[in-house]
């Protein structure tokens, strides 16, 4: 749980009230540890985000319904969807679920969809639920707009990045940059969700595709998702080697850090008449700064992406198929597995770029059987 922004988290006991009507109280069996998770407990957002439960990108199983549930039963196995969206809104009706007005308002205010939240602490006092989950703990409850049933087959331990990572780098690729066959791409940033970006674009079929990263590390697992070419980020002009790399520059380019620099080397690697696309989620003030003349001489073109930039919970069901055959590999992009006591590493592992995805393991029976070390 976080008290003040930018001190570490610590576990503490928690209660959850009953799920009230349309909501949903969930077993969690594992939880991704995300960027925003960080950039929550690090005090680089709102500082009324706190106290709260953190977590938002997690798997578990149906363990008690609210009145008025009818599409779900308890042992149903979810994902968690940290946008709520309601289906009947302008923007869900034009097919962007992902900025629901009223979803977007539950979850950015941390409560559920009737601005309350059901977590408190020993002393019986209101905690948020960060994002509208709040699922680094064993239980939570979210309204009922925020699951999505998953396929038996598909291990809750790799499940849990589905819901926020996966959604989000292959929604990037396929709603905001609309990849097409013989594409060529650039991703900067290979961390968990920017694998997810390198596979998107390799289900699209995009040749060639260039990822850039600091760590060579990252830059090999990159390339075991699709990446054919990888160059090490940092140096003096890594746009420019892309650019030399493809002949002229890359149709699509997607910056999946949240830094002002790595923003300039995803513009800086297009080709005239290409695209940028923003995925990385940047702390609040950072500017991004670029070359003017470009729009104009080049006619570049830069947008942001926000979870996908499409309807989550329909393509978080899709994506869980594409896992169960085969066409994911989700255990690949984990790095870490470790109990939530031990989340502090894994938000350092995150501060110092080791690794690409940490998993708490919240419930190891749920969670599945983990592979062996090698």
């Amino acid at each position: 749980m976080a008290r003040e922004p930018g001190k570490p988290g610590q576990v503490e006991t928690v209660t959850l009230d009953p799920p009230r009507p349309r909501e949903v109280r969930v077993k969690v069996a594992s939880a991704g540890v995300c960027h925003s998770d960080l950039h929550l407990l690090d005090g680089h957002l709102d500082a009324d985000n706190v106290p709260v439960v953190p977590g938002h990108e997690g798997a578990g199983i149906v363990d008690a319904l609210g009145d008025g549930v009818r599409d779900w039963v308890v042992g149903d196995r979810v994902s968690l969807c940290f946008i709520p969206a309601c289906g009947r809104c302008p923007t869900c009706e034009a097919g962007q679920e992902n900025r629901c007005e009223p979803g977007l308002q539950a979850s950015f205010a941390s409560r559920l969809l009737d601005g309350t939240s059901r977590a408190r602490d020993a002393e019986g006092s209101e905690l948020k639920q960060f994002l509208a989950v709040g699922c680094f703990g064993e239980y939570t409850v979210v309204p009922e707009q925020g699951l999505v049933r998953l396929p038996d087959g598909v291990p809750l331990w790799q499940a849990a990045l589905i819901g926020c990572a996966v959604v989000t780098g292959v929604g990037a690729v396929r709603n905001a940059a609309g990849v097409r066959p013989g594409d060529s791409v650039c991703v900067v940033g290979c961390g968990g969700v920017g694998l997810q970006v390198i596979d998107g674009a390799r289900l699209a079929g995009a040749d060639p595709i260039v990822a850039v990263d600091r760590s060579e590390s990252k830059l090999s697992v990159a390339r075991a998702h699709g990446a054919t070419h990888g160059i090490v980020g940092g140096g003096t002009r890594p746009g420019r080697e892309v650019r030399e790399l493809t002949g002229g520059g890359v149709d699509h380019a997607f910056e999946v850090v949240g830094r002002t620099d790595t923003i300039r080397v995803a513009w800086d690697a297009l080709k005239p008449g290409g695209g940028a696309v923003v995925v990385g989620l940047a702390p609040r003030g950072t500017d991004a700064v670029l070359p003017a003349l470009e729009f104009l001489t080049a006619e570049k073109a830069i947008r942001g992406s926000f979870y996908g930039s499409g309807r989550p919970r329909q393509e978080i069901a899709e994506l869980a198929q594409l896992s169960l055959d085969g066409a994911i590999d989700l255990g690949r992009t984990i790095s870490h597995r470790a109990p939530l006591e031990d989340l502090e590493p894994a938000l350092q592992r995150m501060r110092d770029g080791v690794g690409s995805r940490t998993v708490l393991i919240l419930d190891p029976e749920l969670a599945g059987a983990l592979p062996q070390p090698a």
